[in-house]
């Protein structure tokens, strides 16, 4: 199975010995992102803001793979504070409105950067 590298200026630049995401037969691997704009600087604010801007770069990523939110069947969401998760919770569903994906979310002792939410995802490409 022919492996395919997906990389967007749209979202931040990865920074160690990964891809931002990686194409694998019908689907597509994003690697965990966090709060970080296009230009790998962290967004201040609170859960809200950096759950959008971390699904920001999600959205950023699909779409260099010719994707969309709808294409996601699992994510992994890693909070630093599982005290989060309500907020965290209910932004997160304004981006999945309908059929969301499967998912597990889990409190991690830390992330990356200080960050507060890091969320990874796999979409499968359209037939």
């Amino acid at each position: 199975m022919k492996k395919i590298v997906i990389t967007t200026d749209q979202a931040p630049p990865v920074v160690g010995p990964y891809t931002q995401a990686l194409a694998a037969g019908p689907f597509v691997f994003i690697s965990g992102q966090i709060p970080q704009d296009a230009k790998g600087q962290m967004v201040e604010g609170d859960i809200v803001v950096q759950t959008i801007q971390v699904i920001q770069n999600l959205k950023a990523i699909l779409a260099a793979a010719g994707l969309t939110l709808k294409d996601v069947v699992k994510t992994t969401v890693y909070l630093a504070d599982m005290a989060d998760f309500k907020e965290m919770n209910r932004t997160y569903a304004e981006f999945f409105p309908d059929h969301p994906p499967a998912r597990t979310t889990i409190q991690a002792a830390a992330l990356a950067r200080s960050a507060a939410v890091e969320i990874d995802a796999i979409a499968l490409k359209k037939a």
